[in-house]
């Protein structure tokens, strides 16, 4: 048993503190107008970031192999809570999504936990099968049959961001893997096809494509927020206005805490600032593909692939929106972003990824 990777500690700790740092900025203003209370927001996250920090140095100790053993019952478990969520009177409804459990003011995601336990379910999978690979019906339909399942739950809540979060990550366990490109070239246009009816069947996912093409054509409603975000993003130029001194947190972009975060980022500490948090996430990047390079066993080599796309391509996603590159798909941005199951799940990841690099 080796040292964990520290350079990829460090970067997640130094996100995971400046993300406070942030959601304080963005949110005390807003804290104050609601709860009275301009630190409530960081009260909760300062909890979750303690908690998860004690959660990633537990985990990044144990064996990564647990996972392997106990990959069917973690997969069960995610999916009866996904099923759980949708019962009204279990389940709350936040943002016109029934994706949570309320305990309290708090609030607990399932489809948070669903994205690791396909990752490890995935990639235990492909380590037992890796001779069917090349085989479509034994080596991939079982695995897309299981996606698809979840994935349609997700959708009941709506949630489709998260979907497209586990699809693509599991896409990419493939890809790696070795299946043939034909499938991805036929996958891709039916993956295409359905996109294009699940937006159609919800008019505010059309609506949000409409404001992405041009959000000034419902400035005060469908486009608000991508406006208010690109206001934020202008002014801040090199250095930014400085900590504490945005403008658009002063109730012009809807809680900025949450999805919108690096939006104030870009405001209080300019290009340079945005830099800084773009280039820590790439050295998650290089040290997780270090990791996943390095590692021998088949299971492990998934498994890290397959958490590092996931929490870079989420990134990526949240920064697209944030620049007015994509339509809005309420895809938080990890480490950073006001939200305890968020941030519980990215933490416990990089614990997973720190014990392969460990072991």
């Amino acid at each position: 048993m080796k040292k964990i990777d520290k350079p990829l500690f460090i970067a997640v700790i130094l996100l995971s503190i400046f993300g406070l740092l942030m959601i304080y900025s963005s949110s005390s203003i807003w804290a104050d107008y609601k709860f009275n209370d301009s630190f409530h927001y960081l009260k909760y996250q300062g909890i979750f970031f303690m908690i998860g920090l004690c959660l990633m140095t537990f985990i990044s100790k144990l064996d990564y192999r647990l996972y392997y053993k106990y990959s069917n019952t973690i997969l069960v478990i995610s999916f009866i809570l996904l099923i759980l969520v949708l019962i009204p009177g279990i389940g709350s409804v936040r943002n016109g999504s029934r994706s949570w459990f309320g305990i309290g003011s708090l609030g607990i995601q399932p489809s948070e936990a669903a994205k690791i336990s396909l990752i490890i379910f995935t990639s235990r999978y492909l380590s037992l099968s890796d001779r069917y690979i090349k085989n479509f019906f034994k080596g991939v339909l079982p695995i897309l049959s299981v996606v698809l399942v979840f994935f349609g739950l997700i959708m009941l809540q709506p949630d489709l961001g998260t979907g497209v979060i586990i699809f693509m990550s599991i896409i990419s366990i493939l890809f790696i893997s070795g299946v043939s490109m034909k499938f991805f070239f036929s996958g891709g246009i039916i993956g295409l096809v359905g996109v294009v009816i699940l937006i159609l069947i919800a008019p505010y996912r059309m609506d949000r494509i409409t404001s992405f093409i041009n959000p000034w054509k419902d400035e005060l409603g469908t486009g608000f927020q991508i406006i208010q975000s690109l206001y934020a993003i202008g002014p801040g130029g090199l250095l930014g206005t400085g900590y504490l001194q945005s403008v658009q947190k002063h109730f012009y972009l809807p809680e900025p805490q949450t999805d919108f975060i690096f939006s104030i980022v870009a405001e209080e500490f300019g290009v340079v600032g945005a830099f800084i948090v773009v280039g820590l996430f790439g050295i998650i990047l290089y040290r997780g593909m270090k990791i996943a390079r390095n590692c021998t066993d088949l299971f492990g080599k998934y498994l890290a692939f397959g958490i590092l796309f996931q929490l870079i391509f989420q990134a990526t996603m949240n920064l697209m929106v944030v620049v007015g590159l994509i339509p809005v798909t309420g895809v938080t941005l990890p480490f950073l972003s006001y939200g305890g199951s968020s941030l519980l799940i990215s933490m416990a990841s990089m614990g997973m990824l720190l014990s392969i690099s460990r072991y």
